[in-house]
């Protein structure tokens, strides 16, 4: 098994995308398309990747806007925790809300579940709620990665003020689910920096300890 990955911002509001992808079998998936699907694509192109699903660590407007493009061009299967789908049928409000040009997006075809395996690369879906109530964390052992979407950043946390937010719950996923994991993992953000869990243990203002 060979893994690949990149991610780069993508979107008006530049959440970081990820492609990952085994080149052994050539599979691969794509989280949170936000936007810009055709750099999405170019990168998916240089893998020499076949996306088997779209999955999303939530469903805020930036981290899904260009879904429904990549599903029409890679046959991929929408993926999402079902505790987020009210927030995914509000797309066109958060759009409005946002300024940004709205498009319809197909509905997810498959609910991600807590502990979850990911075929491709020995992966992981662990359930973070707080940021929203189906916000979702990817972890690939074998890899030392971890896609933390907005529940966890760079000295920061993914804010609770919006629908659906819990800031309790918030520390709660990142204690417990995120700051387990070995403190050399790899963490790649919904935006912004990469950061490592063990950095963030020792100096994230907002979540410094273990359990």
């Amino acid at each position: 098994m060979t893994i690949v990955h990149e991610s780069f911002p993508v979107g008006p509001l530049q959440c970081n995308c990820t492609v990952f992808g085994d080149t052994a079998t050539g599979d691969g998936y794509i989280f949170d398309p936000g936007g810009d699907p055709e750099l999405i694509m170019q990168s998916v192109q240089r893998l020499g990747l076949r996306i088997k699903a779209l999955i999303h660590t939530h469903a805020h407007l930036d981290h899904f806007l260009a879904a429904g493009t990549l599903r029409n061009q890679t046959g991929a299967t929408i993926c999402l925790q079902k505790a987020d789908k009210f927030l995914w049928d509000a797309l066109e409000q958060q759009c409005r809300m946002f300024g940004v040009p709205y498009a319809p997006v197909p509905d997810p075809e498959h609910w991600l579940e807590h502990e979850e395996p990911l075929e491709c690369g020995a992966g992981i879906c662990l359930h973070t709620p707080g940021h929203t109530p189906g916000s979702m964390s990817f972890y690939f052992p074998q890899e030392q990665l971890l896609l933390s979407g907005d529940t966890l950043f760079l000295e920061s946390v993914g804010r609770t003020d919006l629908p659906g937010g819990n800031m309790q719950q918030l520390v709660q996923s990142i204690q417990a689910r995120l700051y387990t994991l070995d403190d050399s993992t790899l963490v790649i953000p919904g935006h912004g920096p990469a950061t490592t869990i063990g950095h963030e243990i020792r100096n994230n203002p907002f979540v410094t300890a273990r359990l």
